[in-house]
């Protein structure tokens, strides 16, 4: 299978598992996981930025229709697309412009992955719950709500990760 039948495959599983799965989860009332990120997540730096865009937007309008969200996962889509490559470019290492491996366990140690899976959540999370809250009257229980989604989401995101990628041993 080649790697856009791949990607296309990927992110139709993650939409139909966020749709008929994650979508009912509402533990304590407000916990409720965003694991279709992980499509984003694992899309290629290497194809172009317009079809990053075009996916991203259609991802998250595909979850915006059956959320009922009115564009507010597809506008936090697009951001989380933009934001990726500079995110990914301030955390690595090495500092090279044109690094255009995808973060999965085995080719980037545990701490780059997590910091920079709770990071773009944190991002994903912040624009979701501002826009579909868009009031600062509890603004500690939206700080509770963001950060409770952020911690749990990534976790989530980091199992799936780590379950169902194969991790390829490097050579030392």
């Amino acid at each position: 299978m080649n790697k856009s039948t791949t990607n296309i495959l990927r992110i139709l599983l993650m939409v139909g598992l966020q749709v008929l799965i994650f979508n009912h989860i509402h533990l304590f009332g407000f916990l409720n996981p965003n694991v279709y990120l992980l499509a984003l997540f694992l899309l290629p730096l290497d194809i172009p930025k317009s079809a990053q865009y075009a996916i991203a937007f259609a991802t998250g309008l595909f979850i915006d229709i059956f959320q009922f969200t009115y564009g507010i996962h597809a506008s936090a889509c697009m951001i989380f697309i933009l934001l990726r490559p500079y995110l990914m470019y301030a955390l690595n290492v090495n500092k090279k412009k044109n690094d255009t491996e995808v973060p999965i366990p085995g080719k980037k140690d545990f701490r780059w992955l997590l910091l920079f899976t709770l990071l773009m959540t944190l991002s994903h999370q912040l624009i979701v719950t501002m826009l579909e809250v868009f009031s600062f009257r509890q603004f500690h229980h939206t700080l509770l709500v963001i950060f409770a989604n952020t911690l749990f989401t990534t976790l989530l995101i980091l199992c799936m990760e780590y379950i169902f990628i194969p991790i390829k041993k490097q050579n030392l």
